[in-house]
C-alpha cells in the first residue's frame, strides 16, 4: 500500500468520529497496538529532540524499505507515533521523502494538540524524513 493510500485510509477512519474526545481515545488505542521497541534502541541517540515526552524512534533498511520502531512514555504521544509508523514504516526512502504528511492537517490533528505536542509531532515527522534521507544512499 502506498503512503497516499494509507493516509486516505486514516482520513476516512477519523471521519467516523463525532468529536475530538473520540479521536483521542482512538489515538490512545493505536498506541496500545504499537509493537514494543527493543531496549537496545531506547538510547539517547534515538530520542527525538523537541518532544515534551520521551519518544524513541529507530529506523533500519530492510529490502530497500525503511522499518521504523518507536516508543513513548506518554499515551497520546505513543498513539501519534503509531499513526506515523503506520504511514511511513515499510516504505522506500524515496516515497517517504516525496510524500508530505497531508493526513495530519486533514484530520485536524495538529490543531487539536497542545502547542508542545504539535511541536513534538513536527519533530517526529522531521526525524522520519531525516532517516529516509540518510538511508536513501544505502
Amino acid at each position: 500500500m502506498t503512503i497516499k493510500e494509507i493516509q486516505f485510509e486514516i482520513i476516512e477512519e477519523f471521519a467516523f468520529f463525532d468529536d475530538w474526545m473520540e479521536r483521542y481515545e482512538y489515538i490512545i488505542e493505536l498506541g496500545k497496538t504499537l509493537p514494543e521497541i527493543a531496549p537496545a534502541y531506547k538510547t539517547a541517540d534515538n530520542l527525538i529532540k523537541g518532544c515534551q515526552s520521551n519518544v524513541w524512534l529507530y529506523a533500519e533498511l530492510k529490502e530497500d524499505k525503511i522499518v521504523f520502531t518507536a516508543d513513548s512514555d506518554a499515551i497520546i504521544t505513543k498513539g501519534i507515533v503509531a499513526l506515523l509508523l503506520r504511514v511511513y514504516s515499510n516504505q522506500t526512502p524515496k516515497a517517504i521523502l516525496e510524500t508530505s504528511p497531508d493526513f495530519i492537517d486533514k484530520i485536524g490533528l495538529k490543531e487539536n494538540l497542545s502547542p508542545t505536542r504539535a511541536n513534538g509531532l513536527l519533530a517526529m515527522v522531521k526525524q522520519i524524513k531525516l532517516y529516509a534521507l540518510a538511508l536513501q544512499s544505502k
